[in-house]
């Protein structure tokens, strides 16, 4: 095995850089992984361009990825998880046992929960954005035959948003409403698709995401500018994926009476302005969604078998060695979806 592998690290704020990094023993439960390629996510865009991601701060240079599929090119010695050769996609989390109640069932809600390159707690938790990286071989899934590496490397966003469409409840034959049209808002359209909703509006400020969530199964799109349309919605279902108070004041305009609102992009901390008002007149049901459980086993079979399309979320393919390009495409959300490293 090699001793050193290219890797893109957060050193601070504005301070990224495609370095050599050093590939650490596994302990006898932990793979080597060969990665193929790794999707750029908003937490990774928020390390590079402010040294934090919300309330996760940047201490020390960090690796960054947690969105990650590629070959197992040495196995747990344990002989826990797959064997070498095989093809994986990886789910990012390790929850934290014996600390703060909460649901059994419900392991995303663990207060001590670790995620791949994240900085919440300290040491941080390295990410997977290099070509060789040794990961705990529970967390590891393997790619059912005939998915291939470009297709299955959504599975992790993918898994969010269809926690996110879980969280809806029964959308079958229901108006849903999405708002924030980027790589995991165009993602839950496809899985509201899947689904079964009737009618899917989906909302953003650019075109060019509004043009993917068509593709992705969207029946209309608005301008989020145009606040009487959106709150002509009138949706059963609204699931707010922008991040900011006025996508969420959107949310809570566009739902009907006695319908729910599932909160998943992630706001800033803090206190957040918002018409409550018309959540207590209009009976809504505001909910969050953070992350997931097993969905991603579930994804990965839905990708396999087409049932969930969702190939018109990447848009644009980089080598490592060019990742800081790829950083500010992705940073452009009015021109990009989800962009992909390739290692």
């Amino acid at each position: 095995m090699t001793d050193t592998t290219l890797g893109v690290i957060a050193h601070a704020a504005d301070d990224l850089r495609v370095e050599q990094v050093p590939v650490r023993l596994p302990s006898a439960d932990e793979a080597v992984v060969e990665i193929a390629f790794g999707g750029i996510c908003g937490s990774d865009l928020h390390y590079w361009t402010h040294g934090a991601a919300g309330e996760s701060i940047l201490k020390a240079p960090m690796l960054l990825g947690h969105e990650v599929v590629g070959t197992v090119t040495s196995a747990a010695a344990d002989g826990s998880g797959p064997v070498a050769g095989t093809r994986v996609a990886v789910h990012p989390a390790t929850p934290a046992a014996g600390e703060a109640r909460y649901p059994e069932d419900r392991p995303n809600l663990s207060p001590g929960c670790t995620y791949l390159g994240s900085a919440a707690r300290f040491p941080h938790t390295e990410g997977a954005f290099a070509k060789y990286s040794v990961l705990p071989s529970r967390m590891l899934r393997t790619l059912p035959d005939g998915l291939d590496f470009r297709t299955a490397a959504v599975a992790e966003p993918a898994a969010v948003a269809w926690h996110a469409v879980a969280r809806a409840g029964d959308v079958a034959g229901k108006r849903a409403l999405v708002v924030g049209c980027g790589p995991i808002g165009a993602l839950v359209v496809a899985v509201l698709a899947r689904a079964g909703a009737a009618d899917i509006v989906a909302v953003d400020v650019h075109e060019t995401p509004r043009s993917i969530a068509r593709s992705a199964g969207a029946t209309s799109t608005l301008d989020a500018t145009d606040s009487e349309s959106i709150a002509a919605a009138d949706a059963d279902v609204v699931i707010e994926c922008s991040g900011n108070r006025f996508g969420l004041e959107s949310a809570i305009r566009g739902a009907t009476r006695g319908g729910r609102i599932v909160m998943l992009g992630l706001l800033s901390t803090g206190m957040q302005p918002a018409p409550l008002s018309l959540v207590i007149t209009r009976e809504l049901e505001l909910v969050g969604s953070f992350r997931f459980n097993s969905e991603i086993d579930d994804v990965l079979t839905a990708l396999a078998d087409g049932s969930l399309d969702a190939s018109a979320i990447v848009t644009h393919t980089f080598p490592v060695a060019d990742a800081l390009e790829a950083f500010a495409v992705a940073k452009d959300s009015a021109h990009s979806g989800k962009v992909l490293l390739e290692f």
